[in-house]
């Protein structure tokens, strides 16, 4: 008796989490991009952003930003394109835990909104968001469903916030895995 109530109310957790998920979506997302490294800050679009990700190709003003940070695009594409693959259902529970919200304070400390107030929230309903179309996470998804108009990125902390999301994955296989 006892099992089938413990099924019946992961079953109900989970479509009732379903449902918020694709109803969460945000009023907007993020459409500018400000990018920092070190002293040099820069605002690009995520339109920008997102057509390097995923073709390579670098707008002028990008190929400036990072010419002059030294930065090996090849390698901000990699951080910004491999997935991490995260069931959002289970991302939602960890993301309201003392390590969800540990995570989301160091990753908040790489992705935030200008005025760093509300950078938790925000930060987690762009993971949840992000999690939701496909059950995976890319920086690059975060940063597009990131719901202020404007988000900073310091992009000489990408490897860092990258090193930070496969953590968490692993952290959610740790949780998933049967003792």
């Amino acid at each position: 008796m006892r099992c089938q109530f413990l099924a019946l109310r992961r079953v109900l957790l989970s479509g009732v989490t379903s449902c918020l998920l694709l109803l969460a979506t945000p009023a907007f997302a993020a459409e500018r991009v400000l990018l920092k490294y070190s002293v040099l800050r820069e605002p690009i679009s995520v339109q920008e952003l997102s057509t390097f990700a995923q073709t390579g190709k670098l707008s002028n003003k990008l190929l400036l930003i990072i010419t002059l940070a030294q930065q090996d695009p090849d390698i901000i594409r990699q951080y910004l394109t491999t997935p991490v693959k995260i069931n959002p259902v289970v991302l939602d529970k960890v993301l309201n835990s003392e390590i969800g919200i540990a995570t989301l304070d160091r990753l908040s400390q790489v992705i935030h909104p200008p005025s760093q107030k509300g950078d938790r929230q925000a930060l987690r309903s762009a993971f949840v968001l992000s999690a939701s179309q496909d059950e995976q996470i890319t920086l690059l998804e975060i940063i597009q469903n990131y719901p202020t108009a404007e988000v900073e990125i310091e992009g000489d902390r990408l490897e860092g916030a990258y090193r930070q999301l496969r953590r968490l994955q692993e952290s959610l296989q740790d949780i998933l895995s049967p003792q």
